[in-house]
């Protein structure tokens, strides 16, 4: 071992294996930096044990570290003299990670490189032959390998196939050198990268898109929260504003009434005192003895007033003000139907909102009524020639016009009526029908209503969808453009709804489905389902 060798394990710490630092020397005699042992004995804290990892002696106590002051000053020389820096920057140790020089002997250096030739790894001083030699030039030096002996032949203990392996056992085989092979590989290495590089930047632009979407999702969250809270609080005032005014209203009446009440009863407790008076001079005038004065006296007492204000009042039951409660709890009873009614339609809003892409159509009827949502139709929407029953379900055409309210919702011209339900995310449903025609619709909510003409009817704007059935006759509309369909003909329809895939089918059911027709779109608002009917129309109930 040569001298300089010699003199940097000296001096080396066996933890760390660099030039000591503070050195100590423990009772045994061995040397380390002074953090190295310290931190190595605090690890032996919990077990109480401490000992030497040169010499392995150990000690009962810990012992107390003082430092070598003369390690110190050799050290300090040595770091002068330059020793330090060969050492880091030439005779690097191998770790239980490192790739090993193959040359060294004793405590072996870290290699810097491998050659394919030799098929062995180097230090930097073991190295340098293949950069003075020219034989050595023309070797494949690579990183640092593990994995040389996986280019040897396992039966002749040369490269990949050996020339005795050629000769003997692949003589019949087509063979390449390993560069060719390489190149070949090499491309097809670089065209999946190409794929992969591919797939990651698909893959980065979903993640950025996705981190948008939640933005996206946390925003309109907030804002619907906001809008929601500032929309119930206008309801909470305005009931407040009306109870206050019932109240105002009430009080303003209870005075009214009671000063009319007041007023009479103090004019005829006047007449009351007048008649009592009156009654008290004509009891003095029975009393009088003298004829000629009673009978002088009589005909100015007489005369008795008829009383102005008792033939006026009528003694009746009063329900005074117990009628007012009656048309407030009406209208309590109301505003709870509304609210039941609109709550069941906010959570389903709620509950539909699915930003991410939909999951596939369903293959199966089983699989549709999965996602099979209760329609009924809203009378405010009914033609006034429609009739409905089965629970505001079925729409059938009458014969006479039916004593409908009027109502701005109401289609005037068209035999049509809308769902009372909006219908966003996964829907399906299925119609019944029977007579001479339907059809099966959906349209956004401001379809126009009154008239006869196109912007009214199912399928003739572009406010619609609709599917046209004539018996075995079938048409698909949409903004007045119609396409017909080949189809088996049923008296029962199946639609299926992906809102926020944009997705529209149309089935024909009976023992099996069959698709009729589909419509890939952007829905930019929520949908009611609605019928056109000449004979009758029953969303049915799943089964």
């Amino acid at each position: 071992m040569e001298q300089s060798q010699l003199d940097r394990e000296t001096f080396s710490c066996s933890i760390c294996l660099d030039l000591l630092k503070d050195p100590v020397t423990i009772p045994c005699g061995d040397s380390y930096c002074m953090n190295c042992i310290t931190r190595f004995w605090d690890e032996g804290e919990r077990k109480k044990s401490y000992h030497c990892l040169q010499c392995r002696k150990t000690f009962t106590s810990r012992p107390e570290l003082q430092k070598n002051t003369m390690l110190a000053a050799l050290v300090e020389q040595l770091k002068k003299t330059g020793l330090q820096a060969d050492a880091a920057a030439d005779h690097h140790y191998a770790g239980p990670e490192d790739v090993t020089c193959d040359v060294c002997t004793g405590r072996k250096l870290k290699a810097i490189k491998s050659c394919l030739v030799c098929l062995a790894s180097y230090c930097e001083k073991h190295l340098q032959p293949h950069y003075d030699s020219a034989p050595f030039r023309k070797h494949k030096l690579v990183e640092p390998s593990k994995n040389l002996q996986e280019n040897i032949c396992s039966k002749h203990d040369e490269k990949c196939i050996c020339s005795l392996c050629l000769i003997a056992e692949h003589k019949a085989h087509d063979t390449v050198s390993a560069a060719a092979e390489r190149t070949e590989r090499q491309r097809e290495l670089e065209e999946r990268r190409g794929k992969f590089q591919q797939m990651i930047q698909n893959q980065e632009k979903d993640v950025k898109m996705l981190q948008q979407e939640v933005e996206a999702i946390n925003h309109s969250a907030e804002k619907a929260v906001e809008d929601s809270e500032k929309i119930f609080t206008q309801l909470i005032r305005l009931l407040q504003k009306r109870s206050s005014e019932v109240k105002q209203q009430i009080r303003s009446q209870q005075e009214t009434e009671v000063s009319r009440v007041k007023d009479l009863q103090e004019k005829l407790e006047q007449e009351i005192s007048e008649l009592k008076r009156k009654d008290t001079e004509l009891e003095q005038l029975s009393h009088t003895q003298d004829h000629n004065q009673f009978l002088l006296n009589y005909p100015s007492l007489s005369a008795l007033s008829e009383s102005t204000h008792s033939s006026s009042i009528n003694i009746h039951p009063l329900r005074h003000f117990e009628d007012v409660t009656a048309a407030v709890s009406e209208l309590r009873d109301k505003l709870q139907d509304v609210l039941r009614d609109s709550w069941t339609n906010i959570s389903l809003m709620v509950t539909e909102v699915d930003v991410l892409l939909s999951g596939p159509e369903p293959k199966s009827r089983a699989g549709f009524l999965r996602c099979s949502c209760k329609i009924t139709l809203d009378p405010n929407t009914a033609n006034k020639w429609l009739v409905l029953s089965e629970g505001n379900r079925k729409a059938t055409v009458m014969d006479q016009p039916q004593p409908y309210s009027s109502h701005s919702d109401r289609f005037t011209d068209w035999y049509q009526v809308l769902s009372r339900e909006s219908l966003t995310g996964r829907c399906y449903w299925e119609v019944e029908w029977s007579g001479l025609c339907v059809r099966v619709a959906v349209a956004y909510k401001n379809i126009s209503r009154a008239g006869g003409g196109n912007e009214c009817g199912f399928g003739y704007n572009d406010k619609s969808w609709a599917l046209y059935c004539y018996q075995k006759f079938l048409q698909f509309g949409h903004n007045n453009i119609w396409t017909s369909i080949s189809g088996p003909g049923s008296s029962r329809l199946g639609v299926y709804l992906d809102h926020t895939a944009g997705l529209l089918s149309f089935y024909s059911v009976s023992e099996t489905m069959t698709l009729l027709h589909r419509v890939q779109t952007t829905f930019t608002q929520p949908l009611l389902a609605g019928v056109w009917v000449v004979g009758s129309a029953e969303f049915c109930k799943p089964k």
